[in-house]
């Protein structure tokens, strides 16, 4: 019989949402990862009874820059919490008429054109080579579509999600590129998130929040901090609804993840046991300890 797993929920919020209301029993937690500082302090607590934990990804305020994030402490800490669920929350520009600013996009793929980030967990000393083929968990992309339709949330389900360097926006023939390439959104973020909590073995969705038409569209022609502040601003609490109204969908106890998300390391690890880098291993020990013990 498959064991029983009692959800915990990470929440990671992207730009302008830097708090999650509701919580009851909230504490903000430092948390410290072999892998260096996460963006803040994370808040911990209980929305409709289920276990809870929130990350700013930028911190509370906003100091930090896309290519400046610690990803690999944050979803170490994050897993090191306990955490077998995780909502990601993040700003985005749209490369399709059809996606307006606040409108949500429930991504299911990525195009990763950065290139000043670390990438993994694994490395010299012990190897490891997970899937991303399908890098988002559909039964977290189930509960969110059910979650926005309550809700009447303006909301698409699928979309490739064409992750930047920044900090700067894009040339305009960069975004013609990327809608020729049939990108929907465009953002700053979800990579190397996304490939990260798939080698933690984390279920992850991601929820892609329009702020503006990025630089393409004829009557957005540019992109101001101003106009994406604006729209954040609805966004942000139209974020908080979902969240409240998803958490209790995927809250209740529940088997094995069906895509296998939970399992993704099972046949990863190419690096023979007496070759491992016991100094790695040691860092190692939250995101694959399962494996490696």
């Amino acid at each position: 019989m498959s064991a029983t797993i009692e959800p915990v929920i990470g929440i990671i919020g992207g730009s302008g949402l830097y708090d999650i209301d509701g919580l009851e029993e909230r504490a903000w937690k430092r948390v410290f990862t072999p892998w260096g500082e996460p963006s803040d302090e994370i808040l911990t607590g209980r929305l409709s009874g289920v276990r809870c934990v929130f990350l700013p990804r930028h911190g509370k305020g906003h100091p930090l820059p896309p290519s400046a994030l610690n990803y690999r402490a944050n979803i170490d800490a994050l897993k090191r919490l306990g955490v077998t669920d995780v909502i990601s929350l993040s700003a985005v520009g749209s490369l399709r008429e059809e996606l307006p600013p606040g409108h949500f996009v429930i991504v299911d793929q990525f195009i990763d054109r950065t290139f000043a980030r670390e990438k993994s967990f694994f490395g010299p000393g012990c190897v490891a080579h997970v899937s991303v083929a399908h890098p988002t968990c559909p039964r977290l992309g189930d509960a969110v579509e059910a979650a926005g339709a309550e809700l009447d949330l303006p909301m698409t389900r699928g979309g490739t999600y064409l992750v930047m360097e920044g900090p700067q926006f894009s040339t305009k023939a960069e975004s013609e590129m990327y809608r020729a390439w049939g990108c929907h959104v465009i953002g700053m973020t979800n990579m190397p998130e996304a490939k990260l909590a798939r080698e933690a073995e984390l279920c992850y969705a991601s929820v892609a929040m329009v702020t503006d038409y990025d630089c393409w569209h004829p009557d957005h022609d540019h992109v101001t901090v101003e106009q994406v502040v604006k729209v954040l601003t609805g966004n942000a609490e139209k974020a908080r609804a979902l969240v409240r109204a998803l958490v209790p969908r995927i809250g209740r106890p529940r088997g094995p993840c069906p895509a296998g998300c939970d399992r993704a390391l099972d046949n990863a690890l190419i690096t023979a046991p007496e070759k491992r880098d016991p100094a790695l291993l040691a860092k190692l020990d939250a995101v694959a300890g399962r494996v490696l013990r």
